[in-house]
């Protein structure tokens, strides 16, 4: 089962945001990051912290409710404001760096996850920086656009609107 952590402040976002995902699995379960319970993490085999809107940031004042992920051992994908949750609680920096609609990318480590991607989906204005121990394997003119350490990738683009194979090969390959 995919556990897909949803961090949208409203329902309405879910249309844009969780359903284009969830769309793609058979087995999975959706919980908003303020209800998720130890045992949803336990029950999970891979996790998607899944993106919100341009001007929902509220997450942010809860970083401190995804201290788990620094230490879970499970495949997770953190998208867009998921993958600034797994950035900052390994310790890394937000940003600013705004980026709207299609967006070339440059590939600097070939990985299965993101391979043969030129261009992304961006909505975000915030980036990071480099998590410590964290591999960069995609940036943008402006921002780091994808990392990984070990099983855990951040995608600062939304493979759900643009580049749908990005979750199915995470989903079946990890």
């Amino acid at each position: 089962m995919i556990l897909v952590i949803n961090v949208n402040k409203y329902r309405l976002h879910d249309l844009e945001f969780i359903n284009p995902i969830t769309d793609l699995f058979k087995k999975f379960k959706v919980v908003h990051y303020k209800n998720l319970k130890q045992s949803d993490i336990d029950s999970a085999e891979k996790i998607i912290i899944a993106g919100t809107s341009l001007k929902d940031d509220e997450y942010l004042n809860d970083i401190g409710k995804f201290s788990w992920v620094k230490n879970y051992k499970k495949p997770i994908l953190g998208i867009c404001a998921g993958m600034q949750i797994l950035a900052l609680v390994n310790g890394a920096k937000l940003k600013k760096a705004r980026e709207i609609g299609q967006t070339k990318v440059k590939i600097l480590k070939q990985d299965y996850l993101i391979k043969n991607i030129e261009k992304v989906y961006s909505l975000h204005q915030f980036s990071v920086t480099l998590p410590e121990k964290f591999e960069l394997l995609a940036k943008s003119e402006n921002s780091i656009q994808a990392i990984k350490k070990n099983n855990h990738y951040g995608l600062l683009f939304h493979p759900e609107v643009f580049n749908k194979e990005v979750i199915v090969n995470f989903a079946k390959n990890i």
